[in-house]
Protein backbone atom coordinates (compact mmCIF):
# COMPACT_ATOMS: atom_id res chain seq x y z
CA UNK A 1 0.00 0.00 0.00
CA UNK A 2 1.33 3.42 -0.94
CA UNK A 3 1.12 6.20 1.65
CA UNK A 4 1.37 9.98 1.19
CA UNK A 5 3.11 12.55 3.32
CA UNK A 6 2.36 16.28 3.35
CA UNK A 7 5.36 18.51 2.83
CA UNK A 8 4.75 21.46 0.46
CA UNK A 9 3.28 18.74 -1.76
CA UNK A 10 2.35 15.15 -1.13
CA UNK A 11 4.79 12.59 -2.35
CA UNK A 12 5.07 8.87 -2.72
CA UNK A 13 6.61 6.92 0.13
CA UNK A 14 8.62 3.80 -0.62
CA UNK A 15 8.89 0.72 1.54
CA UNK A 16 11.89 -0.85 3.24
CA UNK A 17 12.21 -4.62 3.49
CA UNK A 18 10.21 -5.87 6.47
CA UNK A 19 11.76 -8.12 9.09
CA UNK A 20 10.65 -6.40 12.30
CA UNK A 21 8.09 -8.29 14.42
CA UNK A 22 4.52 -7.17 13.69
CA UNK A 23 3.11 -5.04 16.50
CA UNK A 24 6.46 -4.72 18.29
CA UNK A 25 6.85 -1.57 20.36
CA UNK A 26 9.56 0.67 18.97
CA UNK A 27 12.86 0.39 20.77
CA UNK A 28 14.55 3.79 20.92
CA UNK A 29 17.85 2.23 21.94
CA UNK A 30 17.91 -0.04 18.89
CA UNK A 31 16.91 2.78 16.56
CA UNK A 32 19.53 5.07 18.05
CA UNK A 33 22.22 2.41 17.78
CA UNK A 34 21.39 1.82 14.11
CA UNK A 35 21.46 5.56 13.43
CA UNK A 36 24.61 6.19 15.45
CA UNK A 37 22.80 8.85 17.48
CA UNK A 38 20.79 9.08 20.67
CA UNK A 39 17.08 8.54 20.04
CA UNK A 40 14.27 9.62 22.33
CA UNK A 41 10.75 8.26 22.76
CA UNK A 42 8.09 10.97 22.92
CA UNK A 43 4.89 10.85 24.97
CA UNK A 44 2.90 9.57 21.99
CA UNK A 45 5.32 6.70 21.36
CA UNK A 46 7.09 8.32 18.40
CA UNK A 47 10.85 7.82 18.43
CA UNK A 48 12.86 10.79 17.17
CA UNK A 49 16.48 11.43 16.43
CA UNK A 50 18.17 14.55 15.13
CA UNK A 51 21.33 16.19 13.90
CA UNK A 52 21.82 19.96 14.03
CA UNK A 53 24.00 21.40 11.25
CA UNK A 54 26.62 23.24 13.27
CA UNK A 55 29.31 22.30 10.74
CA UNK A 56 28.63 25.20 8.33
CA UNK A 57 28.17 28.86 9.26
CA UNK A 58 25.01 30.25 7.65
CA UNK A 59 23.73 33.80 7.32
CA UNK A 60 20.08 34.58 6.58
CA UNK A 61 19.13 38.09 5.46
CA UNK A 62 22.60 39.22 6.49
CA UNK A 63 22.29 37.87 10.05
CA UNK A 64 24.40 35.07 11.52
CA UNK A 65 21.84 32.28 11.82
CA UNK A 66 21.83 30.01 14.84
CA UNK A 67 21.50 26.37 13.71
CA UNK A 68 18.96 25.68 16.45
CA UNK A 69 16.56 28.11 14.75
CA UNK A 70 16.02 25.90 11.72
CA UNK A 71 19.08 23.96 10.56
CA UNK A 72 18.10 20.69 12.18
CA UNK A 73 17.92 17.37 10.36
CA UNK A 74 15.52 14.92 11.98
CA UNK A 75 13.78 11.59 11.54
CA UNK A 76 10.68 10.38 13.38
CA UNK A 77 9.58 6.75 13.67
CA UNK A 78 6.02 5.67 14.40
CA UNK A 79 4.90 2.12 15.11
CA UNK A 80 2.71 0.50 12.44
CA UNK A 81 1.24 -2.95 11.83
CA UNK A 82 4.25 -3.72 9.66
CA UNK A 83 7.01 -2.35 11.86
CA UNK A 84 7.35 1.42 11.54
CA UNK A 85 7.01 4.37 9.27
CA UNK A 86 9.65 7.08 9.13
CA UNK A 87 9.41 10.62 7.95
CA UNK A 88 11.96 13.35 8.30
CA UNK A 89 13.82 16.32 6.95
CA UNK A 90 17.49 16.61 6.09
CA UNK A 91 19.38 19.89 5.78
CA UNK A 92 21.48 19.87 2.62
CA UNK A 93 23.77 22.36 0.95
CA UNK A 94 23.85 22.40 -2.83
CA UNK A 95 26.89 20.15 -3.20
CA UNK A 96 25.35 17.56 -0.85
CA UNK A 97 22.05 16.94 -2.63
CA UNK A 98 23.26 14.35 -5.15
CA UNK A 99 25.02 12.17 -2.60
CA UNK A 100 22.21 12.49 -0.05
CA UNK A 101 19.60 11.43 -2.61
CA UNK A 102 21.74 8.57 -3.90
CA UNK A 103 22.28 7.34 -0.34
CA UNK A 104 18.54 7.47 0.34
CA UNK A 105 17.80 5.27 -2.65
CA UNK A 106 20.62 2.87 -1.80
CA UNK A 107 19.07 2.42 1.64
CA UNK A 108 15.45 1.99 0.54
CA UNK A 109 14.38 5.46 1.67
CA UNK A 110 12.05 7.63 -0.45
CA UNK A 111 12.80 11.27 -1.22
CA UNK A 112 9.52 13.15 -0.88
CA UNK A 113 10.46 16.82 -1.31
CA UNK A 114 13.40 19.10 -2.02
CA UNK A 115 13.03 22.84 -1.51
CA UNK A 116 14.24 25.93 0.33
CA UNK A 117 13.07 27.30 3.68
CA UNK A 118 14.81 30.69 3.49
CA UNK A 119 15.53 33.68 1.25
CA UNK A 120 18.88 35.50 1.16
CA UNK A 121 20.68 32.62 2.84
CA UNK A 122 24.45 32.27 2.45
CA UNK A 123 25.42 29.60 1.59
CA UNK A 124 22.15 28.37 0.05
CA UNK A 125 20.34 25.90 2.29
CA UNK A 126 17.90 23.28 1.06
CA UNK A 127 15.78 20.65 2.76
CA UNK A 128 15.36 17.08 1.53
CA UNK A 129 12.33 15.36 3.05
CA UNK A 130 12.34 11.59 3.35
CA UNK A 131 9.97 8.76 4.19
CA UNK A 132 9.53 5.01 4.24
CA UNK A 133 8.01 2.00 5.95
CA UNK A 134 9.34 -1.30 7.23
CA UNK A 135 11.83 -2.52 9.80
CA UNK A 136 12.61 0.48 12.07
CA UNK A 137 16.22 -0.61 12.56
CA UNK A 138 16.79 -0.81 8.82
CA UNK A 139 15.07 2.53 8.36
CA UNK A 140 17.29 4.09 11.03
CA UNK A 141 20.35 2.59 9.35
CA UNK A 142 19.16 4.14 6.10
CA UNK A 143 18.88 7.56 7.71
CA UNK A 144 22.41 7.13 9.01
CA UNK A 145 23.55 6.31 5.48
CA UNK A 146 22.11 9.58 4.20
CA UNK A 147 23.63 11.69 6.95
CA UNK A 148 27.00 9.92 6.72
CA UNK A 149 27.13 10.65 2.98
CA UNK A 150 26.57 14.34 3.70
CA UNK A 151 29.24 14.40 6.39
CA UNK A 152 31.71 12.82 3.96
CA UNK A 153 31.18 15.70 1.54
CA UNK A 154 31.86 18.25 4.27
CA UNK A 155 34.97 16.45 5.47
CA UNK A 156 36.38 16.66 1.94
CA UNK A 157 35.36 20.31 1.47
CA UNK A 158 34.40 22.19 4.66
CA UNK A 159 32.87 25.06 2.66
CA UNK A 160 29.94 24.26 0.35
CA UNK A 161 30.92 24.48 -3.31
CA UNK A 162 29.55 27.18 -5.61
CA UNK A 163 28.89 25.06 -8.73
CA UNK A 164 28.69 21.48 -9.93
CA UNK A 165 32.09 21.67 -11.56
CA UNK A 166 33.31 20.72 -15.01
CA UNK A 167 33.62 22.86 -18.11
CA UNK A 168 31.05 25.64 -18.52
CA UNK A 169 29.07 25.58 -21.80
CA UNK A 170 29.54 28.56 -24.10
CA UNK A 171 26.91 30.20 -26.27
CA UNK A 172 26.40 28.55 -29.63
CA UNK A 173 23.94 26.54 -31.69
CA UNK A 174 22.03 23.39 -30.80
CA UNK A 175 20.95 20.83 -33.41
CA UNK A 176 17.19 20.86 -32.84
CA UNK A 177 16.64 18.00 -35.28
CA UNK A 178 18.92 15.81 -33.19
CA UNK A 179 16.90 16.64 -30.07
CA UNK A 180 13.64 15.92 -31.90
CA UNK A 181 14.92 12.59 -33.15
CA UNK A 182 16.23 11.41 -29.79
CA UNK A 183 13.29 12.56 -27.64
CA UNK A 184 10.62 11.73 -30.20
CA UNK A 185 8.83 15.06 -29.88
CA UNK A 186 9.10 18.24 -31.93
CA UNK A 187 11.07 21.07 -30.32
CA UNK A 188 10.96 24.83 -30.70
CA UNK A 189 13.89 27.25 -30.83
CA UNK A 190 13.91 30.71 -29.25
CA UNK A 191 17.04 32.87 -28.91
CA UNK A 192 19.20 29.80 -29.50
CA UNK A 193 17.47 27.76 -26.79
CA UNK A 194 15.99 24.47 -28.00
CA UNK A 195 13.03 23.36 -25.91
CA UNK A 196 11.03 20.16 -26.12
CA UNK A 197 7.81 19.57 -24.17
CA UNK A 198 5.79 16.43 -23.49
CA UNK A 199 2.26 17.37 -22.38
CA UNK A 200 -0.25 15.43 -20.34
CA UNK A 201 -3.80 16.09 -19.22
CA UNK A 202 -5.65 16.48 -15.94
CA UNK A 203 -8.12 18.77 -14.26
CA UNK A 204 -8.09 21.51 -11.64
CA UNK A 205 -11.18 22.58 -9.76
CA UNK A 206 -13.13 20.42 -12.17
CA UNK A 207 -11.75 22.19 -15.28
CA UNK A 208 -9.88 20.11 -17.87
CA UNK A 209 -6.30 21.36 -18.38
CA UNK A 210 -3.27 20.23 -20.35
CA UNK A 211 0.22 21.17 -21.46
CA UNK A 212 -0.57 24.79 -22.31
CA UNK A 213 -1.72 25.27 -18.70
CA UNK A 214 1.53 23.88 -17.30
CA UNK A 215 0.97 20.11 -17.34
CA UNK A 216 4.09 19.04 -19.19
CA UNK A 217 7.53 17.56 -18.82
CA UNK A 218 10.08 19.66 -20.66
CA UNK A 219 13.78 20.17 -21.26
CA UNK A 220 15.62 23.23 -22.58
CA UNK A 221 19.08 23.01 -24.17
CA UNK A 222 21.58 25.85 -24.60
CA UNK A 223 25.24 25.93 -25.56
CA UNK A 224 26.70 23.81 -28.35
CA UNK A 225 26.19 20.27 -29.55
CA UNK A 226 29.53 19.32 -27.99
CA UNK A 227 28.77 20.83 -24.59
CA UNK A 228 25.34 22.07 -23.56
CA UNK A 229 23.33 22.75 -20.43
CA UNK A 230 19.94 21.14 -19.95
CA UNK A 231 17.36 22.34 -17.48
CA UNK A 232 13.73 21.38 -17.18
CA UNK A 233 10.92 19.79 -15.26
CA UNK A 234 9.22 16.40 -15.02
CA UNK A 235 5.53 16.29 -14.16
CA UNK A 236 4.59 13.18 -12.18
CA UNK A 237 1.70 11.49 -10.47
CA UNK A 238 2.34 10.13 -6.98
CA UNK A 239 3.28 6.62 -8.06
CA UNK A 240 5.75 8.00 -10.61
CA UNK A 241 7.82 10.16 -8.25
CA UNK A 242 10.29 7.58 -6.95
CA UNK A 243 10.86 5.85 -10.33
CA UNK A 244 11.51 9.21 -11.99
CA UNK A 245 13.92 10.38 -9.27
CA UNK A 246 15.84 7.12 -9.37
CA UNK A 247 16.04 7.20 -13.17
CA UNK A 248 17.29 10.78 -13.09
CA UNK A 249 20.10 9.96 -10.74
CA UNK A 250 21.08 6.91 -12.82
CA UNK A 251 21.45 9.32 -15.74
CA UNK A 252 23.53 11.71 -13.60
CA UNK A 253 20.86 14.40 -13.81
CA UNK A 254 20.95 16.79 -10.85
CA UNK A 255 17.62 17.09 -9.00
CA UNK A 256 17.29 20.72 -7.89
CA UNK A 257 13.69 20.86 -6.64
CA UNK A 258 10.79 18.51 -5.91
CA UNK A 259 7.42 20.01 -5.02
CA UNK A 260 3.84 20.65 -6.14
CA UNK A 261 2.61 23.49 -8.39
CA UNK A 262 -1.13 23.32 -7.78
CA UNK A 263 -3.92 22.41 -5.39
CA UNK A 264 -7.28 20.77 -6.08
CA UNK A 265 -5.97 19.06 -9.21
CA UNK A 266 -6.88 15.55 -10.39
CA UNK A 267 -4.79 13.50 -10.31
CA UNK A 268 -2.38 15.08 -7.85
CA UNK A 269 0.73 16.20 -9.76
CA UNK A 270 4.28 16.75 -8.54
CA UNK A 271 7.16 18.46 -10.31
CA UNK A 272 10.87 17.75 -10.34
CA UNK A 273 13.21 20.43 -11.68
CA UNK A 274 16.63 19.42 -12.92
CA UNK A 275 20.00 20.46 -14.36
CA UNK A 276 22.71 18.66 -16.32
CA UNK A 277 25.58 19.43 -18.69
CA UNK A 278 27.20 17.41 -21.43
CA UNK A 279 26.95 16.67 -25.16
CA UNK A 280 23.47 17.42 -26.51
CA UNK A 281 22.90 13.88 -27.73
CA UNK A 282 23.75 12.44 -24.32
CA UNK A 283 21.52 14.94 -22.53
CA UNK A 284 18.59 14.31 -24.86
CA UNK A 285 19.00 10.56 -24.41
CA UNK A 286 19.03 11.03 -20.64
CA UNK A 287 15.83 13.08 -20.75
CA UNK A 288 14.15 10.46 -22.95
CA UNK A 289 15.40 7.61 -20.75
CA UNK A 290 13.72 9.13 -17.69
CA UNK A 291 10.49 9.59 -19.64
CA UNK A 292 10.61 5.90 -20.53
CA UNK A 293 11.22 4.91 -16.90
CA UNK A 294 8.23 7.03 -15.96
CA UNK A 295 6.04 5.30 -18.54
CA UNK A 296 7.27 1.88 -17.41
CA UNK A 297 6.24 2.63 -13.81
CA UNK A 298 2.55 2.67 -14.77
Amino acid sequence: MMNRWCCVGVFLISFAVLSYPVGAELDAAEIGKAAGLEAATKADGVVRLGWVRTDVDVRVDGMPFKPQAGLGSWAAFKETENGAMVMGDTVVFQDEVDVAMDAAFENGIAVTALHNHFFYDEPKVYFMHIGGQGDPVKLASGVKGIWDAIKKVRRANPAPQQRFGGEIPVDGEIDSELVDRVVGHASSTNNGVVKVSVPRTGSMNGVAIGGTMGLSSWAAFQGTDALAAMDGDYIMTANEVQPVLRAMRKQDIHVVALHNHMTAEEPSFYFCHFWATGPVEKLANSFASVLQAQADSN
